[in-house]
């Protein structure tokens, strides 16, 4: 018996997924929760980066209201979503339309974004935060529910999709 082959190591080590969630839309962040905590509890090794309006989904329900300069601020102000105040990307209807969702989702015994959050770190989902965004935003790593593993940048994100055998941007 000689060493294993790199097929066999492959065998051996855990798939890996990689999300991108760049949108701070409920639908959307619903998907990318879906496919993460499915890939999780099929042993794959999971990580979702967060980035840009993505970052809401992650925020603390208090949210960021500062900033430095007028613009964050502004921005801060008019971006408040955190994950239970998310808009739909299409029939938002001034928040009727997740109100509409989430309780279809209730009679469809699926479980609000926030207990799949919480599943997904159940699971061992890794929540990666993009510096680069929180930056450019104006949030601190304050601003951001415990549930975040670290905060990093897109460096860091291609490390992870490099060994990872499916890699999506939500």
């Amino acid at each position: 018996m000689g060493q294993p082959s790199s097929a066999e190591e492959a065998a051996d080590k855990p798939q890996k997924t990689t999300i991108v969630l760049f949108s701070g839309e409920m639908d959307r962040a619903l998907a990318a929760f879906t496919i993460a905590n499915t890939a999780a509890a099929m042993g794959m090794e999971v990580t979702i980066f967060f980035t840009f309006w993505g970052l809401n989904v992650i925020k603390k329900p208090a949210g960021a209201r500062g900033g430095q300069g007028w613009m964050r601020k502004v921005l801060n102000w008019m971006n408040s979503g955190h994950a239970r105040r998310l808009p739909l990307s299409r029939f938002n209807f001034l928040g009727m339309g997740p109100w509409m969702m989430k309780q279809l989702m209730k009679e469809q015994r699926m479980l609000p974004l926030e207990q799949m959050l919480q599943q997904a770190k159940q699971l061992g989902v890794r929540f990666v935060a993009c510096t680069t965004s929180i930056g450019l935003m104006g949030l601190s790593e304050g601003d951001f529910v415990p549930a975040v593993d670290s905060f990093a940048g897109a460096a860091t994100y291609l490390g992870e999709a490099r060994q990872a055998g499916v890699n999506l941007f939500i």
